[in-house]
């Protein structure tokens, strides 16, 4: 058999013969010709078949021009196929400039007619029939998106010589607290699913490892229909070693967005333009840094008080200080710094001067927070005494303990969600559209 050709190498070949292979997005049935215009996973091209609606005994090809013939009749949109034809350069033919004239048709696959979803279906709809929702142009790039921006992510930590983690899912005691946390049944026992890597991101600090990173799935049993909330999502970790405050975090942070942005915009640049209608931009270094306190009175003079003063920023006063920055700086991020100890977790390291506010940040990117990072606090003492502050048992903690008791450097790192970067990179409404299979409260499936 002919090799196939993906649709996206089409227009850099001479004119001849070619095989093709794909789903049907349209079928246009006319009198004397036909049309099909077939999609692959890297784009589309139109076929055309001149129609032979009658058998002539004395044309050898009649029968299987006929053939050709009724089975374009017959083809649903969703059908898998494969083509062999004759391809034709003709700027004429607005789909590419390209078209391919039909020799041969196999069917791979016949779909039923009728779609279950349309163009104008509700997201909920969509979710249910996932895999024809993902057959969309615009579903396909975001995800050679992800891949992209997770690459050079990838390697922007390998060239910088980071070792990557895989950390374990199940775990027997919580990673920070026994709120939003999955429990299930693990032989005679219990086991939780991970919130975070956190600990286990710190134990390799005390292992030596230097700087770590990794991305996988975080489990949160968060009763959230927003949408930037999931059960199940795809967390973005680094941690590193010797760390003199969280200044250190935020600015591996800040270079290693610029080089996934710098990626995706050099290879998906047009494509995002296209279908999209978004001019990427590369945001430049460094990033607005806030503290904490100053943003809340800047919101507030914008006319917006956080309902509660001892409080993290809310979605609108996370959307009111992005305001402020992109009118101030013309940038679409911003490092919210020295939260409160109060809102913060534990392990965060509390200021040398003043122990109610923590070496820590939230990260803001177009009016929403997709990351929180920190220096953790290294001694075991003051460990402690932050844990029982927090109402921890520190008994409940040995383990995670432990990693300090035999000598640990200065770290820090952060946590970034995957999906709320990739919604906010293409001004998408959900993260649901931004990830593979959705999981929140209610969905499950498929």
């Amino acid at each position: 058999m002919t090799e196939r050709i993906l649709i996206k190498n089409l227009s850099a070949l001479e004119d001849g013969p070619v095989r093709v292979a794909g789903w049907v997005e349209t079928v246009r049935d006319q009198k004397k010709v036909q049309f099909i215009v077939l999609r692959d996973e890297t784009g589309s091209v139109q076929l055309v078949n001149p129609a032979t609606r009658e058998l002539n005994d004395e044309d050898a090809d009649s029968a299987t021009k006929l053939e050709i013939t009724e089975a374009i009749s017959g083809l649903a949109q969703g059908s898998f196929v494969s083509i062999e034809g004759d391809l034709k350069h003709d700027e004429r033919v607005k789909l590419g400039g390209i078209e391919i004239k039909i020799r041969s048709l196999t069917i791979a696959s016949e779909a039923i007619p009728e779609t279950p979803i349309a163009s104008d279906s509700s997201s909920d709809k969509r979710m249910d029939w996932r895999f024809l929702d993902l057959r969309r142009p615009e579903q396909n790039l975001v995800f050679r998106i992800q891949t992209t921006f997770e690459h050079a992510l990838r390697t922007y930590w390998i060239e910088h010589d980071f070792i990557e983690v895989h950390t374990p899912k199940l775990m027997a005691s919580p990673s920070e607290s026994r709120a939003e946390l999955f429990e299930l049944e693990y032989f005679d026992t219990k086991a939780y699913l991970a919130q975070s890597p956190q600990f286990f991101k710190q134990m390799a600090q005390s292992a030596g490892f230097g700087a770590i990173f990794e991305i996988a799935p975080a489990f949160r049993a968060d009763p959230s229909f927003t949408s930037r909330h999931a059960t199940e999502f795809t967390s973005v970790d680094a941690e590193i070693s010797w760390v003199d405050s969280h200044e250190d975090v935020m600015k591996l942070h800040e270079e290693l967005l610029v080089a996934g942005f710098t990626a995706v915009k050099e290879k998906h640049g047009a494509a995002i333009k296209e279908l999209f209608d978004i001019d990427l931009e590369v945001p430049t270094v460094p990033f607005p840094r806030i503290p904490l306190a100053e943003a809340k009175q800047i919101v507030a003079d914008r006319g917006y008080e956080i309902p509660r003063a001892d409080a993290d920023m809310d979605p609108e006063g996370e959307r009111q200080i992005a305001a402020y920055v992109k009118e101030t700086y013309g940038h679409d991020f911003v490092f919210l710094t020295d939260y409160a100890s109060s809102i913060r977790p534990f392990y965060h390291m509390r200021h040398a001067d003043n122990p109610e506010l923590t070496n820590s940040y939230d990260l803001i990117y177009n009016g929403v927070e997709i990351s929180t990072g920190a220096q953790r606090e290294h001694r075991i003492d003051i460990l402690i005494e932050q844990a029982k502050d927090k109402g921890m048992e520190p008994e409940e903690l040995d383990f995670y303990l432990d990693f300090f008791r035999y000598g640990v450097p200065t770290h820090g790192g952060f946590g970034m969600g995957l999906a709320r970067v990739l919604m906010l990179m293409l001004h998408q409404q959900s993260i649901r559209e931004v990830t593979y299979l959705f999981r929140s409260p209610t969905r499950l499936m498929p």
